[in-house]
């Protein structure tokens, strides 16, 4: 038989516990409580009797037999709260308010006792409460009995156990209580939680868990699953668009190429050129095309990360830069031009060092590409003063207006000064990508400017956070 929902949840079962718990406490301190009061009270009443006992004892030493009869005599029609009995030494009943001794034989000068007693309370009622009292032989032969009713005591103790009893009860309903309205909330929380795991599982990534705002577990939780739905959401749909904006993004480089091939057909036919030639050209295209894809594949795992570092490692900026100055210094004495560094050391970065190099290559490339002959290219690599680590290229070619700045690094823009230059305008597109995937930032100003006919140049840099100290 299954149970109910309600007594299957942990909440309500902890409870349950708790409870059992503390029922086990309580009876343990409602015990102690018992043993130790009636303790003090047999020891109270010890004190009293042996107090009482060494009064009337001094009476009979002092005066006599009969002064301690008319003493007890006088105690008993004032209805003390002791009991006596007095015997002589054949055992016979001289005085008392009882008519028996409670022990029979009585071993060494004194005994002590607690035996029930039967008496009638102010209400009538017959109640057999315990008396506690001592048993002692006087120097003449006669014996004294001298108890104290401990009846007082047991309706004290009575009264607390039932008050504690009653206690226990309520604690215990309101335990109960407790638990099923803790439980109830929590299934309503966990009902919510499910619903959105539920949506989610049948393709509904905009599901999100409503978070309340009050700082406990389940809000934790459902910030945390909100969180995760986000990053999802964003991954699924960069993922779902990739193909589109690749498709849409190589419309134009697979026009070129259809444009391309459709006038070397015509020259073939027109015997301009051979069949060989116009499959170079062809294979060439096609290589150009595959470039292209790749970078838009790469531009694509970048924007998808959001804003995650791909396969990050520690590493020196320097060595990095210097491996690409080492790289471009060939090409650029190639081509007439004063390619030079500037490289701190110690920059360490936490990237993913070929994506990195990647951006950097293709900004020192186009600074070379671009610079004409007899003009010059800084490669710099430094610290800024806020901490962050600053690769930059700074060339003295023709440069790019304030306005295209920002556009430049879209995909597929070319500038006019740019287009008799091969390329596919997705350089700075993949290095914006690369340095938003590394929480980083690109940024473009004016060269050293107009000088000698060169200008007024570019500078690009590429700024990084530092990696954080452990």
């Amino acid at each position: 038989m299954r149970l109910p929902s309600l007594l299957r949840r942990t909440p309500f079962r902890l409870t349950l516990l708790f409870l059992a718990l503390f029922v086990a406490a309580a009876s343990a301190i409602l015990a102690y409580v018992y043993i130790a009061s009636a303790s003090e009270a047999r020891v109270k009443a010890e004190r009293d009797v042996r107090a009482e006992t060494e009064v009337l004892t001094g009476i009979y030493e002092a005066r006599g037999v009969d002064a301690l009869n008319m003493a007890l005599i006088d105690r008993t029609l004032r209805d003390s709260a002791y009991l006596y009995l007095l015997t002589d030494s054949r055992d016979r009943v001289i005085t008392g308010s009882i008519s028996v001794q409670p022990i029979a034989e009585l071993k060494g000068p004194s005994q002590w006792i607690t035996f029930p007693f039967t008496e009638t309370d102010p209400d009538g009622r017959v109640t057999r409460p315990r008396v506690r009292g001592v048993q002692t032989r006087l120097s003449g032969g006669e014996t004294l009995f001298v108890g104290k009713s401990l009846s007082d005591t047991e309706a004290y103790l009575a009264r607390l156990t039932q008050a504690l009893w009653g206690a226990m009860g309520i604690v215990l309903l309101l335990g109960l209580a407790g638990g099923v309205l803790v439980s109830r909330n929590l299934e309503r929380s966990m009902g919510r939680l499910n619903k959105v795991v539920n949506a989610v599982r049948d393709g509904d990534l905009k599901a999100r868990f409503p978070v309340r705002n009050s700082g406990d577990e389940l809000d934790e939780l459902g910030s945390g699953l909100n969180t995760m739905l986000d990053r999802l959401e964003a991954s699924m749909a960069s993922t779902r668009h990739a193909g589109d904006a690749i498709a849409h993004d190589l419309r134009s480089p697979l026009t070129r190429m259809r444009a391309k091939l459709e006038v070397s057909l015509i020259d073939a036919e027109a015997g301009a050129i051979n069949g060989v030639e116009a499959l170079q050209l062809a294979l060439d295209e096609a290589d150009n095309l595959l470039r292209t894809f790749n970078t838009v594949l790469a531009i694509a795992r970048l924007q998808a990360a959001a804003g995650r570092t791909p396969d990050p490692r520690l590493f020196d900026a320097a060595d990095l830069a210097a491996d690409m100055a080492e790289l471009y210094a060939p090409a650029g004495e190639d081509k007439g031009l004063e390619f030079s560094t500037e490289i701190e050391r110690g920059l360490m970065i936490r990237a993913n060092r070929p994506f990195l190099a990647q951006a950097l290559a293709n900004v020192i490339d186009n600074a070379v590409k671009y610079t004409p002959a007899g003009g010059a290219v800084m490669l710099r690599a430094r610290r800024r003063s806020s901490g962050e680590i600053e690769f930059s290229v700074t060339d003295t070619g023709p440069g790019v207006p304030e306005a295209d700045r920002e556009r430049v690094l879209q995909r597929f823009v070319r500038l006019d000064n740019s287009r008799s230059e091969p390329g596919s305008g997705l350089g700075l597109s993949l290095v914006g990508a690369v340095l938003e995937a590394h929480g980083g930032r690109v940024w473009l100003d004016e060269g050293p400017g107009a000088y000698g006919g060169f200008g007024p140049g570019l500078r690009v840099a590429l700024v990084l956070p530092p990696a954080e100290a452990t």
